[in-house]
Parts: C-alpha cells; structure tokens; sequence
C-alpha cells in the first residue's frame, strides 16, 4: 500500500487522538499525520491514499480548521486519489446532526474524487444524519463518548477494509 495522508482537525484533542490510533495502526511507514490547521493544498499531491477526520460541532458543523480549509479543496487535484473519512461525534446528545461534519467533508469532496471506506449504520442510534449515503456512513463514525468500547475494534476493521480498498 502506497503511504497515506491523514488529515484532521481537532479542537479539543478528540479528533486528534482517533487520528493517532488509525495512523498507529496503519503504520507510521504506510502513513503520515498532518494536523488541516497548518497545512496547505500542495500536501496533498505526495499523497494517493487520503484518510481526512473531522469532529462535529455547533449545529452539525466541521471542525473550525476545516471550515476554514474547505474552500481550498476544490483547488486540489484528486485525480487518481482515493478518498476515505472519519467523523467524531456524539450520537446521544446530538442525535440530529451525527457525524455531520463527515458528510459535509464528502459533500465538499465526493463530487471530483473517489471516495472509499462506507461502513455499517448497525451498532449505531441516532436520529439523522448527513454522513449517511445510501444506508452507510460514507466513512468511519466514532462516537468515542458513549462507545468507547467499540472505538479500537471499529478502527481495525475498517483499516482492513482501506487496506483492500486503497490498493
């Protein structure tokens, strides 16, 4: 698998920290971490394989330092790039925007790139959210506050499943 770029936003450390298990477990030879507050659209050109995690806030919202990115990515040239996310969020107090950050990335992102990584509804209970694509997440969802325990398994499975879908 050719190296991946990982890229987050964390306000609180929380994104930060789920950026840290999937970049441990891919290897810190198969992958680089690059935090979106400092970093610019030619960091992505070293990369084929595209890991980007935000959190949710506000009223369903990206994380700030994406928000303040998200106009560039139109700007960079995904052709032959493969694209998955990650979404933090919290599934019982914000029910009604799950993971929307996630979603909102993939609405910026989808239309020029390819977008890989989809993954199971089952095991989660929210009411609505914009990271649902044809009854999948359109990556991986963590909710790290009511589901700790299941955080490291999901993460596992689904760089498996990058694994095969990277290559």
């Amino acid at each position: 698998m050719e190296k991946t770029g990982i890229f987050y936003g964390s306000t609180l450390g929380y994104c930060k920290k789920i950026a840290e298990k999937i970049y441990q477990k891919l290897g810190s030879g198969n992958a680089d971490l690059n935090n979106i507050e400092s970093a610019k659209p030619k960091d992505f050109k070293k990369y084929k394989n595209l890991i980007l995690g935000t959190s949710t806030w506000g009223v369903g919202e990206m994380q700030e330092d994406w928000e303040n990115f998200a106009h560039q990515l139109e700007q960079i040239d995904m052709t032959g790039k493969k694209i998955a996310f990650f979404g933090i969020g919290d599934q019982v107090e914000w029910g009604d925007s799950f993971v929307n950050g996630m979603g909102m990335l993939n609405h910026r992102i989808s239309k020029f790139a390819d977008v890989v990584g989809f993954t199971s509804l089952e095991g989660y209970d929210f009411e609505i959210s914009l990271a649902v694509k044809d009854n999948k997440f359109v990556g991986l969802a963590i909710n790290d506050v009511n589901q700790p325990e299941l955080t490291d398994k999901r993460i596992e499975e689904w760089i498996e499943q990058l694994k095969k879908e990277f290559n």
